[in-house]
């Protein structure tokens, strides 16, 4: 479920092994095998290729281990038949109805990967990693969404990550690691590093991308010199590029913590702590009401502890941050806009929420300049958008281009037909056709009955251009200071040069 959701209604060696075999049972096969530096593993055979699902690339995060730096797996000689998605870090969905379907999958072996081979014994192929969204608390990297079909029939290997979530990845601990999670990335990068050729990808060739809180760890990642060489380039998909936070909001965050549940933010105070008592406390933490003022929307995110991320965003952008590596990125049209309807329309079960009061505090006129014959509510929406995803990705690349850092901007401006989010480019809308997966589960719920399967040919071509040679195409341009040329997906799709400059004086404060 990729960051704050729009519903449409409104969790020892020994022990690490054994719950490790949760993700890929033990079973002797002589035939479609993989040798990985820690064992030999089974895929399953699909129309496009291979898939290899729950594959452990570090130890359960249980016990000792709970709040430590990813540990390599413990090796094994039987063939782990890898054929079914392992347990997610997800133990509750963030809504009842998430755009997305996002099965949360129980068991403590959470630090697995899935990885979609054309064919294994192939030579050189790209790779593009995806992390999942979710806000930093929720998602699945065994949703339908992701799979990787549609990019293995166009030659790329595709790796979906799974992370620590929340407090356990993101929360400042005493006596534990900062930013769990993004070892967790790190990790899984290693992995791929070392050992993606055995599925036929190229460790030279990687792509690391991401939606929401996922295009928020590329950028993240971008500014961590530990991940530097892992990766080649990045895609952020309405990313959530306000992160990573300065330290002294995560130690705000850390504060208010122990505050509101009463237990002190230690390893060892909360190492013993069941699954659902964690959760709780972090709703606790999460929810709404005094104490939470200079605390970020995103409570639970990556931060600048100093060390493995140095620099929060402000800093980041004035630096370059990820220097030369090619960076995609962009935004739908109406992000959450959705938030802005249902907060008019229930004003009291939205005035604690953070995300209808994201956009509290814009200059209004300003909006209506930009937005010119859009009504109260519309402005409200495009506010939050605007605050949330918009104006923060706009930065990025007005950035990178003063430093002419190769960066490619877009916008998703198609709207879907279905009910729920009629005449909306949605967070969330433009994946499908990215992955080229039109007839996935619920797709329909949110596109309507027949999104235009020419625009999910002209992203995912796009996408497949970017992952093979860092550049999307002779069709994109790249988005530079000068002439800011973008891409706007739509029913017709057009490179439109300084489409914000309407939103420039908003977006550039």
């Amino acid at each position: 479920m990729p960051f704050p959701h729009i519903n449409r209604r409104t969790v020892l060696l020994g022990a690490g092994a054994l719950a490790m075999a949760a993700a890929c049972s033990t079973e002797r096969s002589a035939s479609d095998v993989v040798r990985t530096t820690f064992g030999p593993i089974r895929g399953v055979r699909r129309e496009t290729g291979m898939a290899f699902l729950g594959v452990p690339f570090a130890q359960p995060p249980v016990g000792e281990l709970r709040f430590a730096a990813p540990a390599p797996p413990v090796p094994w000689t039987e063939t782990l038949a890898c054929t079914a998605y392992g347990p997610t870090a997800q133990r509750r969905p963030m809504s009842e109805v998430t755009t997305i379907p996002e099965p949360s999958i129980p068991g403590d072996a959470v630090l697995n990967l899935n990885v979609f081979t054309p064919d294994p014994s192939a030579r050189g192929l790209p790779v593009l990693v995806w992390i999942h969204g979710g806000g930093f608390v929720a998602g699945s990297p065994a949703s339908p969404w992701y799979d990787g079909s549609a990019f293995n029939r166009d030659g790329v290997v595709l790796v979906s990550v799974g992370y620590r979530l929340g407090v356990d990845g993101f929360l400042h601990i005493d006596g534990a690691p900062d930013n769990r999670a993004v070892l967790d990335w790190i990790a899984a990068l290693r992995w791929v590093r070392d050992n993606i050729r055995s599925f036929g990808g190229d460790p030279d060739k990687v792509t690391v991308a991401g939606q929401s809180a996922g295009g928020g760890a590329v950028w993240a990642l971008m500014a961590t010199p530990e991940a530097h060489g892992l990766f080649r380039a990045g895609i952020s998909a309405s990313g959530a590029v306000t992160q990573p936070n300065d330290r002294a909001a995560a130690l705000a965050v850390t504060e208010l913590f122990t505050r509101r549940t009463g237990v002190p933010a230690t390893a060892a105070a909360l190492r013993a702590l069941p699954v659902d008592t964690l959760l709780d406390m972090q709703d606790a933490l999460q929810a709404p009401g005094p104490g939470s003022e200079g605390v970020p929307m995103l409570s639970l995110a990556p931060f600048a502890d100093g060390t493995l991320i140095p620099e929060s965003t402000d800093a980041l952008l004035k630096a370059g941050a990820g220097g030369d590596i090619p960076l995609l990125l962009g935004f739908t049209r109406h992000e959450f806009n959705m938030a802005a309807a249902m907060a008019a329309q229930h004003p009291d079960a939205a005035a604690g929420s953070p995300l209808a009061n994201a956009g509290n505090g814009v200059d209004l006129n300003a909006y209506r300049a930009a937005y010119p014959g859009a009504d109260a509510t519309e402005l409200a929406g495009q506010a939050i958008s605007d605050t949330i995803i918009r104006g923060p990705s706009y930065r990025v690349a007005e950035a990178r281009a003063r430093r002419n850092l190769p960066t490619w901007l877009y916008e998703f401006d198609w709207t879907s037909t279905a009910p729920a989010y009629r005449g909306m480019a949605a967070h969330c809308l433009d994946l499908p056709f990215a992955f080229d997966l039109l007839h996935a589960p619920g797709v329909t719920e949110v596109e309507g009955d027949a999104p235009p399967q020419q625009l999910a040919d002209a992203v995912h071509a796009s996408w497949v251009g970017f992952v093979k040679n860092t550049d999307p195409g002779e069709d994109w341009p790249r988005y530079t200071a000068d002439k800011r040329e973008t891409m706007i997906w739509s029913d017709r799709s057009r490179v439109v040069a300084d489409p914000f400059a309407a939103q420039r004086r908003i977006w550039a404060a």
